[in-house]
């Protein structure tokens, strides 16, 4: 049996104390929980309702539960994507964020051996997302943060976001890309393709933006996280180098080729099938995926670490996925205490 610890670097959590917290400060968007069953409810936040949510995502006694049935020994947590609450005062927002920050790293400071944590950032007012990463690294202890794959419809390449790069870069911080607000929503009305379709496509605009934007190229100390897999980055890397060599738009921002930013950047397992994600390990390389779950929602999956465990790859990149590549994006101080 494997004896090293296997750390999940997509989870989400919204404890009962941060909705009772977040009602308090700002009931107009203050978080619903309306029981579906002994497991499910809805979730509504600032009116709009989300369904199924898993009892994981509030109860921690279930979430520890779950960990142990899918073999997960440590957890990440980033806040829901249903509060980053992008669309609200920024002022307000700046107050919910560390709201819930503080919030996360109480639960890592309860149960350090079970989980990390990543912060939410107030990303429409980027000086203030800014001071709250930096806050949240130094004081909280959190290891970066999850940002949407957009900010209300601009990219992450906008020139406003300038002081959070700037400010991630000088942290060297952990910065995970979750798609939200996604792109053709207008078109993805149907079958539920707004997630299966909209999600990994809003997460290759914000790849696409940060790369030929030259984010990644001016700010080197930031490593980013793509999840579900990198949504269609690894499948179509090769179209992004042709076309910069053919065409001189991708070349407004990148003077170089976007092989070297490309090969920057970590992807989580979150793919469904064995062949998909042993492609992703043969493409990105091992050292730059790590294990996923998205739990407690329903289009993630509690058996990613048995997924990778299934892979036709060596038991030592099994590992790599598994533990050693989320303590490397977490940073260099996880490693050295695990060693």
């Amino acid at each position: 049996m494997p004896t090293a610890k296997t750390i999940d670097t997509h989870a989400h959590i919204l404890s009962d104390e941060t909705m009772r917290m977040i009602a308090k400060e700002a009931p107009a968007v203050a978080p619903k929980i309306t029981p579906i069953d002994d497991a499910f409810s809805v979730l509504e936040v600032a009116g709009v309702p989300y369904r199924p949510f898993p009892r994981g995502g509030w109860n921690l006694e279930t979430r520890l539960k779950d960990m142990d049935a899918a073999e997960v020994d440590m957890q990440v947590l980033s806040n829901t994507p249903q509060t980053f609450l992008y669309t609200i005062d920024a002022s307000l927002n700046a107050t919910l964020a560390a709201l819930q920050n503080d919030q996360i790293a109480a639960t890592v400071k309860a149960h350090p051996d079970r989980f990390m944590g990543i912060a939410t950032l107030p990303m429409q007012a980027p000086e203030l997302a800014a001071a709250e990463l930096t806050r949240a690294m130094r004081t909280l202890g959190l290891k970066g943060a999850q940002i949407g794959s957009n900010v209300n419809g601009r990219n992450l390449d906008d020139p406003a976001l300038e002081p959070l790069w700037e400010a991630a870069n000088a942290l060297s911080a952990f910065i995970m890309i979750h798609p939200t607000q996604v792109a053709g929503s207008d078109r993805l009305k149907s079958y539920y393709l707004a997630n299966l379709i909209g999600n990994p496509l809003d997460s290759t605009i914000a790849a696409a933006s940060l790369v030929f934007g030259g984010v990644i190229a001016r700010f080197p100390k930031i490593r980013f996280l793509f999840v579900h897999g990198g949504g269609f980055v690894p499948y179509q890397f090769g179209r992004w180098i042709h076309g910069w060599q053919v065409r001189s738009e991708p070349q407004v921002h990148l003077k170089e080729s976007p092989e070297a930013a490309l090969k920057t950047l970590w992807f989580d397992s979150i793919l469904h099938a064995k062949e998909p994600l042993e492609y992703l390990v043969a493409s990105a390389g091992v050292h730059r995926v790590v294990l996923g779950s998205d739990y407690p929602y329903d289009m993630g999956t509690l058996e990613c670490v048995r997924q990778v465990r299934a892979l036709s790859i060596p038991d030592a990149d099994k590992d790599r996925i598994l533990r050693g590549g989320p303590l490397a994006l977490a940073g260099a101080a996880e490693q050295r205490s695990a060693a």
